[in-house]
This record gives structure tokens, C-alpha cells and sequence, in this order.
């Protein structure tokens, strides 16, 4: 099978198609013939080494396709069954096999490309929105980058839930995308000071809750934007990892808290997966969430699509199809 491969650490040139075993599923494992796979941040963290991995590996951990093989001891699917998956290594391939408990059925219903689309974004999204800092009618948040992959998703998921959704974004262009989400304000903070406009916005008190997946670049001020008590969640750092930080400033803020989230410890255990994934399923399902696919390109163009993600030359979902 194709994938693409990396055997050292570095930039986009370090990715490598390649040809490599198709692989076998063993006890409680199945095979899926992958139809798309996601490219997020996280995917550029292994290649750069801010993560650590042992190499060679095979970048990507979210995809969706149809079961093709199953080992023994495997109940939750098979084969011919649709499923998307995501914290699941392998991803950029033509196969990947997976743990069977891990595997999501896509309903009828929702094309692949958008399952996919909504399994890592989609449920980082809803764990944040639902569980990390409940949001509830009345609440203001701030979301940076609001009109990418999980901006997007997330400005759609805080107006269901009644809060008014302050949103960040670098273009016009993204500024409107971010709109049709259903965001109430955007700041263009290329143009003003984030932190000054969303203290008029919110004539001095603050947000509740400012959700910011850029980091390093945006953590200091966002601190600012709080009213006392209020929650800083940082669940990215697209921009760079926060540097470290005196705890006493939470204090002097506003005894504001702190958290740095991740989609793994939201969905620990099947039964959390399929309660979460269900959950956002409905809402496609529904027509109450649009998954808004940005770009596709083809497994052999990883490199290509990593660029154009750190480049933040995207929107939505991007998506590798083998």
C-alpha cells in the first residue's frame, strides 16, 4: 500500500510516499481501506518532533473508510461496515488498522468525507463546549480562530447552546465564513488589538471563557479579555507552545482558571466515544452543524497540505484522499 512516511524530524520535505506492507489485523483489531484521511496541527507537531515518536512512522491519526478485515475477537464491527476513527496512528495510508473499540459507525446519512471532518474537529468542539466549560444561555465567549477547522464547528456548537460568541480571525474572508457560523463579533486582529476590542464589546467586564487553539502568540492577551473567575482554555498552539507562566498572575487576573485539554481524555472510554461521536453525528444529521470542508488533496500532496495548514491558508477541514 501507499503512505506517507517520515524517518526523521523537520519540515514538510521530510514527508516521504512510499510503498509499505499492507498490514493485518490481530485479536480485537480490523482493517479499514481508508476513503479520507484529516491533516491537523497535530500531524505537523509529530513531523517537527514536539511530539515524540519512535520513527519510521506514519503520520495522521484521524480517517474514516470501510472495514475490509477483522482479527479475532473483534464484536464492534464488520467488515463492509462504514467507521471513522480518529487518535488512531496510520492514518495517512491507503489501510490503517485500528483497535475494533476505537471505531466509530458512520450513519446513513453522512457522506465520509464529512465523518471525518467532525471526528477529531467535531468532538474537540463538543468536549469543549459541553464538558471542559459547559457553556449556557447568556455566557460570552472568545474563540480564536473562529473560522477554522474546529472555529468553525465550535462558534456553531456555543450559538445552540445560547452563548454569544465573540470570534478571531486574520482575513475578511475568514471574518465572514466565522459569521455564517453564527458568530455575533469578529475582531480582525490584524487590524486591532484583540484584547481592547473585546473589553468594548463587553463594556469592561470580560468574557467568560476564551477557547484558544494558537497559543503562544495570543495567551497573554487573552488572559486580559476575562472577567473574574473566567476560564482560559488552551487546547492548540498552532502558533508555539505557551511559555511558562507564574501562577500567581492567575490570581492577580481575576483568580481565573486554567486548563490545557485534549481530545483523548474526553472520549477514554468507548462508551464516552460513541456517546460524543453520536452526539455530533445527530447534529450533522440534523442540519444544525455544517462541517465545512476547506481543501482535499491527494495522499501523495501531504506535504502540500501541511503547508497550506501552517501557512493558515486554510478554513474548515483538510482532508487527504488515497
Amino acid at each position: 500500500m501507499k503512505a506517507i512516511r517520515i524517518t526523521q524530524n523537520g519540515g514538510p520535505d521530510v514527508l516521504r510516499y512510499e510503498d509499505v506492507p499492507t498490514p493485518e489485523p490481530g485479536p480485537g483489531q480490523a482493517r479499514v481501506k481508508l476513503e479520507a484521511s484529516g491533516v491537523n496541527f497535530i500531524d505537523i507537531y509529530y513531523r517537527e518532533g514536539l511530539y515524540p515518536a519512535s520513527l519510521p512512522m506514519i503520520l495522521g491519526n484521524e480517517g474514516g473508510g470501510v472495514v475490509e478485515a477483522v482479527g479475532p475477537e473483534v464484536s464492534e464491527v464488520r467488515v463492509g461496515d462504514r467507521v471513522a476513527f480518529t487518535n488512531i496512528p496510520g492514518a495517512y495510508a491507503e489501510y490503517v488498522i485500528a483497535p475494533a473499540a476505537r471505531l466509530v459507525p458512520v450513519p446513513a446519512g453522512v457522506e465520509m468525507q464529512q465523518a471525518v471532518a467532525v471526528m477529531l474537529q467535531g468532538m474537540t468542539a463538543h468536549y469543549l463546549t459541553h464538558s471542559t466549560f459547559p457553556l449556557h444561555q447568556g455566557d460570552t465567549a472568545l474563540v480564536h480562530a473562529a473560522a477554522g477547522g474546529v472555529g468553525l464547528l465550535l462558534v456553531q456548537m456555543a450559538k445552540l447552546l445560547g452563548a454569544r460568541v465573540i470570534g478571531t480571525t486574520s482575513t475578511e474572508e475568514k471574518a465572514q465564513l466565522a459569521r455564517d457560523a453564527g458568530a455575533d463579533d469578529i475582531i480582525l486582529y490584524t487590524q486591532e488589538d484583540f484584547a481592547d476590542a473585546v473589553k468594548r464589546l463587553t463594556n469592561g467586564r470580560g468574557v467568560d471563557v476564551v477557547y484558544d487553539s494558537v497559543g503562544q502568540t495570543t495567551f497573554d492577551k487573552s488572559l486580559d479579555c476575562l472577567r473574574p473567575r473566567g476560564y482560559m482554555v488552551i487546547f492548540g498552539q498552532s502558533s508555539g507552545p505557551v511559555h511558562p507562566i507564574d501562577v500567581q498572575i492567575l490570581n492577580a487576573q481575576g483568580s481565573l482558571f486554567l486548563t490545557r485539554p485534549t481530545l483523548a481524555h474526553y472520549i477514554a472510554t468507548r462508551d464516552e466515544l460513541m456517546e460524543r461521536a453520536t452526539a455530533v453525528f445527530t447534529m450533522l444529521l440534523n442540519g444544525k452543524l455544517r462541517a465545512r470542508i476547506g481543501a482535499t488533496y491527494p495522499l501523495a500532496q501531504a506535504a502540500e497540505a501541511q503547508r497550506a495548514l501552517a501557512g493558515r491558508q486554510t478554513t474548515g477541514k483538510v482532508l487527504l484522499l488515497p
